[in-house]
């Protein structure tokens, strides 16, 4: 039996729970690249890209060459009650093309948030230190744990405390949003005496056992941090012994014109926890790190039934060659650049465009209501979006003031449906400044 696009959303209505966000209310029936079909046969260009999810585009033939192989092997024996060799690959591939020459190891899990908390597990029981350390702005997972470390109250944790104990929020910069009789130097320089302050105010950094750091933002609104910064924090860290670990879950596996965005910074961290594209878009994630510190707790104190699956396995070896045959990096500069051109030039049309970052393909134009006061505008970026998603461009929001518009198209995207997707956004700026 076929369900019309209405009656599979009153389906939605009646039996999904009402915590599950939806952007678009559209149902998906087919995706190529950047382009998703309806149940309708509309098309949608995809500049969400499942949340940063779809770096090589949707059913890239050598993935979905890689999942239909391995099906006809086995689905799942566990990873914990007998090896396969794919698992096997993937860690030794992500201990390889992650920086730093010293030894290192790896373990997967399924999603960013396992990830994050099983960094967490490991450093503490690395150092024998309780404390955790993320930044304001961050975003780092729904568990219980990673709730705690996440800084947007609402809709991530309201409602749902008491959180874990012993986290802490250290402060982050944000250059666009410093105090206007600053420039740009005095603020980094304010940033750091804040961070130091911090540590003698609010945790003494004998007690943290990691530090968990974005190298840029991702729901906090593509915040990139300046250079100096993220050196005194990793400085910082490597002189009392907190382990610092790199949360590349969305800006990894080339988002930001490099295989991994902490490389922009020449920081090697203790860790990294990566995701999202890692296997695209089949559950998987990892931690990657120094061999001691991964090593340090004992068998059967780490892991999860579908921990590694072989589906997805599968699919990150692909996504790993495709990144590597493909140029993504390379592709991902290009395609920043061409981001950054286009929101320049509407900027100059629409003064509600505040501010325009990046880093690669990492996009975000911040929406104000004055350019002089950089006051954000929720309202107007609501509608910019909204706009989008009722007309063929699947478009996203972040920041803890829900005022920035992020981009996170295919880094495959083709020159068509990236001028297809600019003419709606277009339509999506005017129709906003109405």
């Amino acid at each position: 039996m076929s369900y019309t696009t209405e009656q599979l959303q009153a389906m939605r209505q009646k039996y999904v729970a009402r915590g599950v966000g939806n952007g678009n209310l559209n149902i998906a029936t087919k995706a190529v690249n950047a382009t998703i079909t309806t149940e309708k046969g509309e098309e949608f260009i995809d500049f969400a890209g499942a949340i940063g999810v779809m770096n090589v585009g949707h059913s890239h033939p050598k993935v979905v060459a890689a999942i239909k192989a391995q099906l006809d092997n086995f689905t799942h024996p566990g990873f914990n009650v007998i090896m396969y060799e794919s698992y096997l690959q993937v860690c030794k591939r992500l201990c390889e093309i992650t920086d730093g020459d010293h030894e290192k190891k790896a373990i997967l899990f399924n999603t960013g948030a396992e990830a994050v908390e099983n960094a967490v597990k490991i450093a503490r029981k690395f150092t024998g230190r309780p404390g955790v350390v993320s930044f304001y702005r961050a975003f780092h997972g729904r568990t219980n744990l990673t709730m705690g470390m996440t800084s947007k109250v609402k809709p991530y944790k309201v409602g749902f405390g008491p959180f874990a104990s012993d986290i802490y929020q250290a402060p982050y910069p944000y250059a666009y949003q410093r105090p206007a009789h600053m420039t740009e130097d005095e603020y980094i320089d304010y940033t750091i005496g804040r961070f130091d302050e911090f540590f003698k105010a609010t945790a003494a950094p004998e007690t943290i056992a990691c530090l968990v750091m974005e190298p840029v933002q991702g729901e906090g609104g593509f915040i990139v941090p300046p250079q100096r910064f993220v050196e005194h924090v990793y400085n910082f860290c490597q002189k009392y012994g907190i382990v610092f670990v790199a949360d590349e879950i969305q800006a990894g596996f080339s988002r930001t014109g490099k295989l991994f965005a902490m490389e922009h910074f020449g920081i090697v961290p203790d860790l990294m926890t990566t995701s999202k594209s890692l296997a695209a878009g089949v559950p998987l994630s990892a931690v990657v790190g120094r061999a001691e510190i991964v090593n340090a707790p004992s068998p059967g104190e780490l892991g999860g039934t579908f921990s590694g699956s072989p589906l997805a396995c599968a699919a990150a070896l692909a996504v790993m060659d495709v990144v590597e045959e493909e140029n993504l990096n390379e592709k991902a500069e290009i395609m920043g650049a061409k981001l950054e051109a286009y929101l320049t030039e509407q900027q100059k049309q629409y003064p509600f465009i505040g501010d325009i970052r990046r880093l690669g393909a990492m996009v975000a134009a911040e929406i104000v209501k004055d350019p002089t006061t950089r006051e954000p505008d929720a309202a107007r970026t609501s509608a910019i979006t909204d706009y989008a998603n009722s007309n063929g461009l699947l478009l996203i929001s972040a920041g803890i003031n829900s005022n920035v518009v992020r981009f996170l198209a295919p880094l495959t995207i083709t020159d068509e449906e990236l001028t297809k997707g600019l003419a709606i956004l277009s339509d999506a700026l005017k129709a906003a400044n109405q």
